[in-house]
């Protein structure tokens, strides 16, 4: 079978995989936004979490065929591997909820998910869509499913996508190297079929053209080598500029893309809702209701609430913006204009959009095995392999963390709002 796909052109997929693609809880992601509110600043915006992991699993058997093209694996290992890393690029986004992370912050604590396959050093905290990922691909028909048509087991697909499962027996093992690290460095990592899927997909459907990275480039020059006992990602030297690219693509596309004022404050004005007096909006901890639980369920909950937050997130009558400033949070600090407003009447929404270059590189708060370069010329050996962090500059030259912070009032009170402030009123 194959599905045609705007960005990638025609998408093969195998027939053991067909049953995996139909079950309800990937079809469930037809009916989840992959771009949240975005659709608001930027109407074509109104593609699917669905589209985007066919994307992903796609990307993902691309990228596996060129590490392993010239590794010693079995003609059985590099099935079973391949296809393993292809569902878990098709089922990382299972956990989302509503308008993607829009309503992430609503998710109940771990310990109501009933997860078993994290291992015990896993404190309860509150969970978030990966989670909801993990407890999908363990305790619904979906595991069942995968055990009877794989060589393998819900469990090794869940492995690739979260560091925390647990995993016991050697099916990552060939050769004497393990290849969990590499294959969920693909999944999730620094240069992962994620983001090379949803910088295209998202700018291709935003009109926004920071995405427009050479995805192919870096792909082709893929390699995965062993290091520490591990076979770990590595990229080629030759396409660290188009790394660069890609990697300042992303934080551009969050600054001026993700981070557009309008779906902000849609965010934070569904937010106020959820967690108002009187709201009966709870993201289930079920699985069950968990699987009617999309995009069409919460705007009908939002259509038949009477809510003042609801009713404006439904009418589109957003509050507005009246001050904004771009730099680093010490920069952006605004209490001192908040504390303006309030002190005038004003109610006030105050938000900050923090963007990092990366969450990987030691510059975010999320650590990931380090991925390397191989420094050679065209056909020949190896002459040194570094960290990408030192082969390239792109991470000093973006260390600063980037704030973008709002304020935004009432239509009424804009007016009002600017003159406190000191500002031209139109």
């Amino acid at each position: 079978m194959e599905v045609r796909d705007p960005v990638h052109g025609v998408i093969p997929i195998e027939r053991d995989e067909l049953a995996i693609v139909d079950h309800p809880f990937v079809q469930r992601l037809r009916n989840i936004k992959q771009t949240g509110f975005s659709h608001l600043p930027f109407p074509g915006a109104t593609h699917t979490r669905y589209a985007h992991v066919l994307g992903c699993m796609h990307l993902a058997g691309v990228a596996f065929d060129v590490i392993a093209k010239d590794a010693r694996l079995s003609p059985e290992a590099r099935k079973r591997l391949r296809s393993a890393v292809r569902l878990a690029a098709l089922c990382h986004d299972l956990g989302h909820a509503p308008f993607s992370h829009c309503t992430e912050f609503a998710m109940p604590m771990l310990s109501d998910l009933g997860v078993g396959f994290y291992g015990a050093g896993v404190r309860d905290r509150k969970a978030h869509h990966e989670d909801y990922t993990i407890a999908i691909l363990e305790r619904t028909s979906l595991a069942e499913l995968i055990g009877r048509t794989f060589p393998f087991d819900a469990r090794h697909v869940a492995a690739l996508i979260s560091d925390d499962v647990a995993v016991e027996d050697d099916f990552f093992d060939e050769d004497g190297l393990d290849w969990r690290r590499v294959l969920a460095q693909l999944v999730s990592g620094e240069i992962d079929v994620d983001r090379l899927d949803y910088l295209r997909r998202d700018s291709y459907f935003t009109g926004a053209r920071y995405g427009q990275i050479d995805a192919d480039w870096i792909i082709s020059n893929l390699v995965a080598v062993p290091h520490e006992g591990t076979m770990s990602l590595a990229l080629d030297s030759r396409a660290i500029y188009a790394f660069d690219d890609f990697l300042i693509a992303r934080h551009h596309m969050f600054l001026q893309v993700y981070f557009h004022h309008k779906s902000v404050v849609f965010e934070e004005m569904l937010k106020r809702y959820v967690t108002s007096t009187g709201s009966t909006l709870v993201v289930p901890s079920s699985l069950d209701a968990y699987l009617a639980f999309d995009d069409i369920a919460l705007e009908m909950h939002l259509r038949n609430a009477t809510n003042s937050w609801a009713r404006r997130i439904v009418e589109h009558r957003p509050w507005r913006r009246v001050l904004e400033k771009h730099g680093t949070p010490e920069d952006v600090d605004l209490e001192i204009e908040k504390a303006v407003l309030f002190g005038a009447g004003i109610g006030v929404i105050h938000t900050a959009s923090t963007g990092r270059l990366s969450r990987y590189s030691g510059l975010g708060p999320k650590k990931a095995p380090p991925i390397l370069v191989l420094d050679r010329m065209p056909g020949q050996p190896v002459e040194r392999v570094r960290p990408l962090s030192d082969a390239s500059d792109v991470f000093q030259r973006y260390a600063d963390v980037r704030r973008i912070a709002r304020l935004y009032v009432a239509p009424e009170e804009v007016g009002k709002a600017r003159h406190a402030l000191g500002l031209p009123v139109a």
